[in-house]
């Protein structure tokens, strides 16, 4: 391979400006430094040559602050391009988990890689601090659930700032203040005034030990309530609704413009359903008298609804189980196991067609429906019910030669195909604002109405005269009255507040009585996003500009079982708010990053299913033991207390440093994956190993420059300019695969992995090249830069060091700043133009088996060849089942050699 000197020239031989880093830093307290046996670089100017226990504390107690304080910089610096990373908020229960601690680091690297490549970066913090445990937790211990919030608000952003996470702490949000929740009920009023937040009678999941109402989607297959395990009761009870179904359609077409979500995408495909059908509005009459309710009925053929022959009902709707005023006259002809006939019609209002209400004898309809529009044209099951009850009803489908159906006796839609009848008709009745919307027969309306007190209060006041009636904007909030007890049982606890329950209506002045129930904490979550652009603005929930500047999120990082609830209501309200013009775009996020488990060893009396702590175990054998007698059975689960296989992160971070835990919560697995914490395994000690490896480098340049002589690349001979070229490619491309990781796949571990490479590669390097090239030191300089996101305090430090280097070649070392303040390096472009790959040859114990084609500027690096053969479709084949004791690189042809066991 003939080298090139091409880059000799770039760097100027002698004596560079000497960097004084530890002038920009406070001189060190005397007693730390008399305490203390090791001494730190950054304080005292003296290099220790290893990364011990001590160094790696007094390292992190140092730049802790300063990392912290780096992080303060403005976010609205303009000329920059934005990036918004956004990790899901947490509850304030107390203590942060280690899957707290996953995604922030997670969201923490990625906010410090996007600093350091010039964005003006968002990561913010809040709370979603409303909810059942609190009010829980306040009950059991006789607390107002706004001091436990808080404290426990207090105690985990200690513990967040101990982890230095530098998260945009200026736009902190806390969803039970006033100054949040005013703007939650002004998107709830906007929601009332757009006919979109409703109230009906509707049977409702019961939890019976929270002693609330809970969504079809917070109760799990098996009918248990997903906070509190009580088995769900079904009750008759009037609450309040989000009409998320009209917003079916679009939010199932926008998923099409998205990235791929880890799966997220075709779960929320799946909870939504084929948007084939719609509802139309019915108003209700008895004996010819309008009764004044109104009915959504399903019609699964939108185009065919001129041709309505009844309208059927479940034997288990609200009309025959609740308050309604139709009630008495639906069950004079209620007759068990089959189809009734009542007195009961209904006028359709988007035909103005008149139909009886039919009592179906069936339990269940398609999905979740239990009002449905008989068409006997498009239905056999239909025809089959009309004839049985005698009914009438007009044919309005007709078949052409070709067998095309036309629509007939349909008014204006009359000589439509079905397809132009179907797209006509719905859009009619979505501006006649008489239904229309395209949903599923699978999906049902938001419930939000919890009948608790730690929630956003309903901002609804019901009058006599006016019925129900929104509260004037200009009158929020509607605070929360404090209570001089709170308990679990019965109705909500704001019945109690007679003061701030009486009121007058905002409409007519009269007497009236405010709404009790409060709202679901998923109300609270479904738009935070959006306030932690504008998080100070008392005169809206967010200024547009603001929200259209920062949004889409960039990033959006949280667990995968907030894949269909949190996910969906966060993007129905973003659509909304974008047809309220408050916003410019419909979805709020662009890429989701979905973070598996960090699971604990648990174990378990195979018996009864206790589960015991390690000190109830015998670990003399191979297998443990239980103490008590029986056996054991060892599994992995989601941490918990109740399984005693938690960890308190602070326990952790105090025996291995905030760095190493970074790394091995990045190194142990991609995010998606779970991570079985288990520190003997290979992801703590390679780490651990890693990290003194990235220290030895910067002492082996250290103790090369001090060999004395001034660094002169010329007196580099052949076979070291070749080992130069080596460094020099493994350099660009590892800037070049973790940059990808970092922007593309999140690949952390992969990225590791990479950087891994680069400092085995730098590690054998020799010595005259260590003292005479700028290959060396480059590659060191960008090694340093890379890991600074994933290990900032390690980095910092390293790169002190590096910087006050004798005789620096290259002008990366002699720009002064810290680490996090550097620019993310950057491929060469003379690595970008050369030849793209090779060709290499393929042998398996000296015999030809074929060729695999490599990048050229890694066809010399033996450990990245033989990854890249092994995972090719040649590899795979020849060498997947084999044990591979040798590989050896031609220094001289494209080839490689496997030596395995035949």
């Amino acid at each position: 391979m003939q080298v090139s000197l091409r880059r000799l020239a770039l760097c100027p031989l002698g004596v560079a400006r000497s960097v004084h880093i530890r002038d920009t830093f406070l001189s060190p307290a005397p007693c730390l430094l008399s305490k203390c046996t090791r001494t730190l670089f950054s304080e005292t100017g003296v290099w220790e040559k290893d990364y011990r226990t001590e160094t790696r504390r007094r390292v992190e107690e140092w730049w802790h602050p300063r990392i912290m304080a780096q992080s303060k910089q403005d976010t609205q610096e303009e000329g920059r391009t934005k990036f918004y990373v956004l990790s899901m908020f947490p509850y304030p229960s107390g203590r942060l988990h280690m899957g707290h601690v996953r995604v922030y680091t997670i969201s923490d690297t990625i906010g410090h890689f996007q600093r350091m490549r010039g964005h003006q970066v968002l990561n913010p913090m809040g709370w979603d601090a409303f909810g059942l445990p609190a009010e829980n937790a306040a009950i059991e211990r006789g607390l107002d659930p706004e001091e436990w919030t808080n404290s426990n608000i207090q105690s985990m952003r200690e513990q967040l700032d101990s982890l230095s996470l530098c998260f945009n702490w200026d736009r902190e949000v806390t969803t039970c203040l006033p100054d949040y929740y005013r703007w939650t009920q002004y998107l709830f009023i906007k929601l009332f005034e757009a006919g979109l937040a409703y109230q009906k009678e509707a049977v409702v999941n019961w939890d019976p030990v929270d002693q609330t109402v809970l969504a079809d989607e917070q109760v799990d297959e098996n009918g248990h309530s997903w906070r509190s395990g009580a088995l769900v009761e079904q009750k008759m009870l009037t609450q309040w609704f989000i009409r998320t179904t009209n917003y079916a359609k679009p939010l199932l077409d926008a998923l099409a413009d998205l990235p791929e979500w880890y799966g997220v995408k075709a779960m929320q495909a799946n909870w939504i359903g084929k948007c084939t059908g719609c509802y139309f509005d019915f108003k209700l009459k008895v004996n010819g008298e309008m009764t004044g309710e109104t009915l959504l009925a399903y019609c699964s053929s939108p185009e065919t609804v001129f041709g309505a022959a009844f309208l059927a009902i479940l034997p288990s709707h609200r009309l025959l189980h609740g308050s309604s005023s139709v009630r008495s006259a639906l069950e004079k002809n209620l007759q068990p196991g089959r189809d009734c006939l009542t007195e009961v019609t209904a006028r359709n209002l988007f035909t103005n067609q008149e139909v009886p209400v039919v009592i179906s004898h069936r339990e269940a309809f398609d999905g979740y429906l239990d009002t449905v529009i008989g068409i006997p044209d498009c239905s056999e099951e239909d025809l089959s019910v009309a004839r049985a009850l005698n009914l009438s009803w007009t044919t309005v489908l007709q078949s052409e030669e070709d067998e095309a159906q036309t629509l007939i006796n349909s008014d204006e839609f009359s000589g439509l195909s079905r397809q132009q009848a179907f797209d006509s008709i719905t859009q009619k009745a979505r501006e006649q604002k008489v239904g229309g919307h395209l949903t599923s027969s699978k999906l049902r309306d938001w419930l939000i109405s919890r009948q608790r007190y730690w929630g956003t209060p309903i901002p609804v006041v019901h009058c006599g005269s006016c019925g129900p009636v929104a509260v004037s904007e200009d009158e929020l909030p509607v605070s929360l009255p404090k209570l001089p007890s709170l308990t679990g049982k019965g109705a909500s606890p704001l019945d109690a507040a007679h003061d701030w329950v009486n009121c007058k209506c905002p409409r007519c002045k009269g007497p009236a009585r405010r709404e009790t129930d409060t709202m679901d904490t998923f109300v609270d979550s479904a738009w935070y996003y959006f306030r932690y652009t504008d998080p100070q603005n008392q005169h809206r929930p967010f200024e547009r500009h603001l929200a259209d500047h920062w949004l889409p999120v960039d990033v959006y990082i949280g667990g995968k079982e907030h894949a269909v609830m949190h996910l969906y209501y966060a993007r129905f309200l973003s659509h909304f708010c974008r047809d309220q013009g408050l916003v410019g775009h419909r979805e709020p996020f662009r890429k989701l990053l979905v973070q598996g488990l960090i699971k604990g060893q648990t174990f378990r009396l195979a018996d009864s299913g206790q589960y015991l702590k390690r000190e109830d175990l015998d670990f003399t054998d191979n297998e443990p033991v239980a103490r008590c007698g029986g056996r054991v059975e060892v599994t992995w689960e989601k941490m918990s207390k109740s399984k005693h296989n938690g960890l308190d992160p602070q326990e952790v971070v105090e025996q291995y440093g905030v760095d190493t835990v970074r790394l091995y919560i990045l190194y142990a697995a991609p995010p998606e994956q779970d991570i079985l914490w288990n520190v003997k395994k290979d992801a703590l000690p390679g780490v651990l190993r890693w990290q003194s490896r990235l220290w030895q480098l910067v002492t082996k340049l250290r103790a090369a420059r001090q060999l004395g002589g001034t660094p002169n690349p010329s007196v580099l001979k052949k076979k070291e300019l070749v080992e130069t070229e080596k460094i020099w490619g493994n350099k660009n491309y590892a800037i070049q695969e973790v940059t990808s990781h970092f922007t593309e796949d999140f690949l952390f571990n992969a990225a590791i992995s990479r950087l891994m490479g680069l400092t085995n590669t730098l590690n054998g390097a020799t010595v005259r090249v260590v003292q005479h090239s700028v290959e060396f030191e480059e590659a060191l300089a960008a090694l340093i830069m890379m890991t600074a996101p994933m290990a900032p305090h390690l980095a910092s430090e390293v790169w002190a060091g590096l910087c006050q280097v004798q005789n620096p070649l290259s002008p990366l070392l002699q720009r002064g700043g810290d680490i996090l303040q550097q620019p993310w390096p950057t491929v060469d472009p003379e690595y970008l133009d050369a030849p793209d790959f090779v060709e290499l040859s393929v042998r398996i114990n000296n015999k030809p088996c074929g060729k695999v084609t490599v990048p050229l500027m890694v066809s010399k690096d033996s450990e990245q060849v033989q990854k890249l053969v092994l995972e090719s479709a040649l590899g795979k084949k020849h060498l997947g089942d084999q044990r591979i004791k040798r590989a050896i690189l031609s220094p001289r042809t494209a080839l490689i050699n496997f030596l395995t066991d035949e």
